[in-house]
């Protein structure tokens, strides 16, 4: 299947990527390949470590809520530790294969440049991780600035549907987006920009910025506002409250005092 895609049918990317690795190499070159290659192992150490750091992580916080039986009362909580830990997994998987730096070929090699290599799997727990924390956003704002028509309408049903449109939706985006985008050329796996019409990597380009950074910090700060301004309100209405029993307290002592005897009166206060 990978036989399919020529360098010709790319030659956007091929007009855009470093010559040294899609054409043949003089000794000049060869250093310059050495030094990116070996800077390219120190990252992906790095990157391999902070994947392993991670999933051990987010497997200890999964493990505490299970432990203290509060997994089933914070379902979206529990989620975005599920899809964090899986994208950990993946961010170790994913880099591990590059740190051997396989040269693809054939079926497999296409396989692997489309779902692992190209980042595929692992930017589809990342995208459904963005979702689920604006979905947690979403579910605490109804939860405190609409407490009554939550206890109503927001049911474990209603949640488990979020949880599984959020895995849904990053599977079916960016998988679409990766076969479109990506391919093996020379043996080495381009990811996200290999697009048959410049103009379409530029629109996608814009529509995530958009999607990802623009809405979702739109919906935050909405979310979390709206909070912010129930909580300082019903803070005062507390206050409120609290004032109201000493004041009565006071004038109630106030009267008591008028009415006793002056014989009285000075007997106590003096």
């Amino acid at each position: 299947m990978s036989g399919e895609i020529s360098t010709s049918s790319h030659l956007f990317v091929a007009m855009t990527t470093d010559q040294g690795e899609i054409s043949p190499t003089t000794g000049g070159n060869d250093v310059t390949s050495s030094k990116s290659r070996g800077a390219a192992v120190y990252f992906e150490c790095a990157v391999l470590i902070i994947g392993v750091v991670g999933m051990a992580a987010n497997g200890l916080v999964l493990y505490g809520l299970v432990a203290s039986k509060q997994h089933k009362k914070h379902l979206l909580i529990v989620n975005q530790n599920v899809l964090d830990l899986y994208s950990c997994l993946f961010l170790i998987i994913t880099y591990g294969m590059k740190l051997f730096n396989i040269r693809l070929t054939g079926s497999l090699g296409y396989w692997l440049c489309m779902l692992v290599l190209s980042e595929n799997l692992l930017w589809c727990g990342v995208y459904g991780s963005f979702v689920n924390l604006t979905l947690i956003a979403i579910e605490r704002y109804l939860k405190v600035a609409h407490p009554v028509w939550s206890k109503k309408h927001l049911s474990n049903r209603m949640i488990y549907a979020a949880m599984a449109f959020g895995w849904i939706s990053s599977f079916a985006h960016q998988i679409a987006v990766a076969f479109e985008s990506s391919a093996v050329i020379n043996g080495s796996c381009l990811g996200y920009v290999v697009w048959k019409n410049p103009v379409s990597g530029i629109a996608y380009g814009i529509f995530y910025f958009l999607a990802a950074y623009v809405v979702i910090l739109a919906i935050f700060i909405f979310c979390y506002g709206k909070i912010l301004i129930a909580i300082r309100r019903q803070a005062s209405v507390m206050a409120g409250h609290a004032a109201a029993p000493s004041t009565a307290a006071q004038a109630q002592s106030n009267k008591i005092q008028s009415n006793l005897n002056p014989s009285l009166k000075k007997l106590m206060f003096v």
